[in-house]
């Protein structure tokens, strides 16, 4: 299928497919007059990365993780999608304790400017 049948058929622009494409995430053949064609299971592979997207994967990772799944076949074990989603679970539990530790020097520096501002706990214990 050509570029505007595929980009009708994703929900995705030209411009993001030709992206894709560079990023070597999809390929496309040319025919003789230029015009790129994809091929049919491309349309699968969009929905994947489009889901690893949602799920906080890179593209740098999404580009592993197809590489690996085209030298396998064109899938991978439950097991190794089981490791990619623990590892990227736990790489968001890092990023969340490293903003919870961000957030509270932001509310020091916003006590500190703000020195008559009681804790929470303190105010709620003196009725407030």
């Amino acid at each position: 299928m050509q570029i505007g049948e595929l980009a009708a058929r994703s929900g995705l622009s030209t411009d993001t497919l030709r992206y894709y494409e560079r990023q070597g995430l999809i390929d496309a053949q040319r025919s003789g007059n230029g015009y790129r064609r994809y091929p049919a299971d491309v349309e699968t592979r969009l929905a994947l990365i489009r889901l690893a997207q949602g799920l906080g994967f890179s593209l740098a990772e999404i580009r592993e993780v197809l590489g690996l799944m085209d030298r396998q076949g064109g899938e991978l074990a439950s097991s190794e999608v089981q490791e990619l989603l623990q590892a990227k679970l736990a790489q968001m539990d890092q990023r969340l304790e490293a903003l919870q530790q961000l957030r509270g020097q932001v509310l020091q520096q916003l006590q500190a400017v703000c020195p008559l501002r009681l804790p929470a706990a303190a105010g709620a214990a003196l009725g407030h």
